[in-house]
C-alpha cells in the first residue's frame, strides 16, 4: 500500500500541465506543456452580452496565449460572475478528495475559485485603467488533510482592454498665433490628446485628429496634430482671431470610436503691411507771430492700420521751409506730428507758409518690404500779434551843460508800433529811475527837457528809463535806457588843499623856503588846473612868492619880533 502511494506521488510531480485556450477566429488553439507541473489552466473571455453555456470558454483576443496568464474583459457587468478560466489537474479523475484553492491579489474578493471544478470567476466589475493585472497563486490540496498535492503555481490575470475611454485634451483649450499673410502650410501650433485605453491592444487608443470648425482657414495633420495655415492672404486687419475646434477620435477614426474635442484660439500677429495715412489731405493752422520758440503750433496725424511698432511713424518736413522756421516731432503717446517753432515769426515780413510733411513707418517688414510713407500739405497762417512799440535804440546817450536853463531840450527818443494798425505811441519817464524829477518828457514826441538845475559836481551822470506805450493798448509797453552826461563849466573858485600855518625861526635867512602850498578846484577843465598865487599883503616887503607855479613862499629878510606874522595867500585859477 505504501509502495503504491509513493508511485502515485512520483506520478503527480511528473505530470504535465495542459492548457486549453479557445480564441476568436484567426487565433489557434495552443497546447502548452510544462514538465514540472500537472496543473492545467483554461482561460475564457466572455463577451458583453450574456453568453450561452457553450460560449463561456471562448476568449476574444487578437494575440496568442501567453503561458501562465489569464484574461478577463474589463467593464463586464452581466448578471452572473464572469468566467475567467479553469484550473485542472490530471489528478482530477473524478476524485472527490481534490480541492482547488486560490491566493494572491484579489483572491476571495475580486476572484473566486470553485474548489471542486477549478473554475475561476470575476466577482466584480473590473477597470483596466485602475488595475491592469493581478498576480495569483493556484494550488491543489487534499480535501481531507488540507495537504498540498502539488506545488503552488503562480499566474497572472490580465484585465483585457475595451474601448471605454474617450480621448481627452488635458492641456486644452489652446492658444496659437501665426503672422498674418503667412503662406499655406505654415505651422501654427500642435495639440495633444491622450487616451486611457491600452495603447498596445487593438485600436482603442489609436487617435486620428480632424477639424470640426475652422475651415477653410486652417488644417490639421491627422496623425501629428499639427495645425497649419490652409488659406493664403489672411489679413489681421480684416479678422484677427479664429476659433478652431479640433476632434480626436480613437479606433483609428473608424465608426464606433470614441472622440473628444478641444478649442484652439488662433491669433494673427501683425506685420507691417499697411502704410500710414494722413487723416486729411491738407491741414491748416493759424499761429500768432509771438508764439515762443519750441512751442507747438499745430498737430497732424497719420493713422496706420497696423499695431505696435509696425504702426509707429516718424514725421519730417520735406518742403516749404526754406528759412528753417519750423520743425516737426512725434508725440510718443498719440503718434501725432507736432509742429514747433525753431525761429521767431514776423507777420510784417511773411504772413503764411506752405509746408510738405511726410509720415514714414519706422519699421520695415521682411515679408512686405517697405518702409511705407504718406505725405500731406500743411498751410500755416501767421496771425498779427499786438506787439509793444520798438525804440529806435535800446540805449540813448545825451549830454547837457550844468548851467543849462530849465526846460532846455536835452534830446529825444523815438519808438514805433510795427503792427499793421500802427498805433500812436506815448512816452513816459519811469520815476523810479528819476526820484528827484530832474527831467521831463513830452508824451507825444519823446523830447526830454530839464526840470531842475544841474550840478556836475554833485551828479555827473543821470540814468533814467523811458517807456513807450501804445495809445490803443496800454498793456503794450517797451523800455529804453537814457544816459545823460552833465558837462562842466567853471563855476567853482579854487580852494587851498588844506589850511596852512607856516613858522619861521628868528635866525631865518633871506631866500629860505617857508612853506610850499597847493590848491584844488571842483571844476574839471580839459587841460588840467593851473593856479596863480599872490599875497594880499601888498606893502609887506619881507615876503615874496617865487616859482609861482611851484607855489613856494620865500623870506626876504631876517625877521625881528614879533615872532610870527600872518600872510594872506590868494590862489587864482589861471587859464
Amino acid at each position: 500500500m505504501l509502495k503504491r502511494g509513493e508511485e502515485m506521488q512520483r506520478d503527480l510531480w511528473t505530470s504535465l500541465l495542459l492548457v486549453w485556450i479557445t480564441c476568436v477566429p484567426y487565433s489557434s488553439m495552443a497546447l502548452l506543456n510544462n514538465q514540472s507541473q500537472s496543473l492545467q489552466m483554461v482561460s475564457a473571455m466572455i463577451p458583453r452580452n450574456r453568453p450561452s453555456e457553450g460560449q463561456r470558454i471562448l476568449s476574444r483576443a487578437k494575440r496568442g496565449w501567453v503561458w501562465n496568464q489569464m484574461f478577463v474583459l474589463e467593464e463586464f457587468s452581466g448578471p452572473d460572475p464572469i468566467l475567467v478560466g479553469r484550473l485542472h489537474t490530471d489528478l482530477d479523475m473524478g476524485n472527490k478528495n481534490i480541492k482547488y484553492v486560490l491566493a494572491g491579489e484579489g483572491a476571495g474578493t475580486i476572484f473566486a475559485i470553485n474548489e471542486r471544478t477549478g473554475d475561476i470567476h470575476a466577482m466584480k466589475r473590473l477597470d483596466r485603467e485602475e488595475k491592469a493585472e493581478y498576480t495569483l497563486t493556484a494550488q491543489v490540496i487534499d480535501r481531507d488533510t488540507d495537504k498540498p498535492l502539488e506545488p503552488p503555481s503562480e499566474f497572472i490575470i490580465k484585465v483585457q482592454d475595451i474601448n471605454d475611454n474617450p480621448p481627452q485634451f488635458i492641456e486644452g483649450p489652446y492658444k496659437g498665433s501665426v503672422p498674418e499673410m503667412s503662406q499655406v502650410g505654415t505651422s501654427v501650433t500642435r495639440v495633444t490628446a491622450t487616451d486611457a485605453d491600452d495603447p498596445v491592444y487593438g485600436n482603442s487608443a489609436k487617435l486620428v485628429y480632424s477639424i470640426l470648425e475652422g475651415q477653410p482657414y486652417f488644417s490639421i495633420d491627422q496623425t501629428t496634430a499639427i495645425i497649419r495655415v490652409a488659406l493664403a492672404g489672411m489679413d489681421r486687419e480684416m479678422r484677427e482671431e479664429y476659433l478652431v475646434v479640433i476632434q480626436a477620435k480613437d479606433m483609428g477614426g473608424h465608426m464606433g470610436g470614441l472622440s473628444g474635442t478641444t478649442t484652439v484660439t488662433v491669433t494673427l500677429t501683425d506685420i507691417n503691411d499697411n502704410p500710414p495715412k494722413f487723416t486729411k489731405g491738407s491741414f491748416e493752422f493759424t499761429i500768432p507771430e509771438d508764439l515762443g520758440i519750441g512751442k507747438p503750433g499745430g498737430r497732424v496725424k497719420a493713422n496706420d492700420r497696423d499695431i505696435g511698432e509696425n504702426a509707429k511713424s516718424a514725421y519730417s518736413i520735406i518742403g516749404g521751409d526754406e528759412r528753417d522756421i519750423f520743425e516737426i516731432v512725434t508725440d510718443a503717446q498719440t503718434q501725432e506730428g507736432i509742429l514747433r517753432l525753431k525761429k521767431p515769426l514776423d507777420f510784417e515780413s511773411k504772413k503764411s507758409y506752405n509746408l510738405t510733411v511726410v509720415a514714414t513707418n519706422i519699421r520695415a517688414d521682411s515679408i512686405t518690404g517697405g518702409p511705407y510713407m504718406d505725405q500731406t500739405m500743411v498751410k500755416i497762417i501767421v496771425e498779427d500779434a499786438d506787439e509793444p512799440p520798438v525804440f529806435t535804440k535800446s540805449t540813448y546817450l545825451f549830454d547837457v551843460h550844468e548851467n543849462a536853463a530849465i526846460n532846455t531840450v536835452i534830446g529825444a527818443v523815438a519808438a514805433r508800433d510795427q503792427d499793421a494798425t500802427h498805433s500812436q505811441v506815448r512816452y513816459f519817464i519811469d520815476r523810479h529811475t528819476d526820484l528827484e524829477r530832474q527831467f521831463n518828457i513830452n508824451v507825444d514826441d519823446g523830447k526830454i527837457t530839464l526840470a531842475k538845475p544841474l550840478d556836475r559836481e554833485t551828479d555827473m551822470w543821470h540814468n533814467i528809463t523811458v517807456t513807450a506805450t501804445e495809445v490803443r493798448n496800454h498793456s503794450q509797453i517797451s523800455r529804453a535806457t537814457v544816459a545823460i552826461k552833465v558837462l562842466d563849466i567853471n563855476d567853482n573858485a579854487p580852494e587851498f588843499a588844506s589850511e596852512y600855518e607856516a613858522f619861521l625861526c628868528e635866525n631865518g635867512k633871506p631866500g629860505q623856503v617857508i612853506q610850499t602850498i597847493s590848491a584844488v578846484d571842483k571844476d574839471n577843465p580839459s587841460q588840467g588846473h593851473m593856479f596863480h598865487y599872490r599875497l594880499e599883503m601888498l606893502n609887506n616887503p619881507n615876503f615874496t612868492i617865487k616859482n609861482n607855479l611851484g607855489k613856494c613862499i620865500y623870506t626876504n629878510f631876517f625877521p625881528t619880533p614879533p615872532n610870527y606874522i600872518s600872510i594872506i595867500l590868494v590862489p587864482l585859477f589861471c587859464y
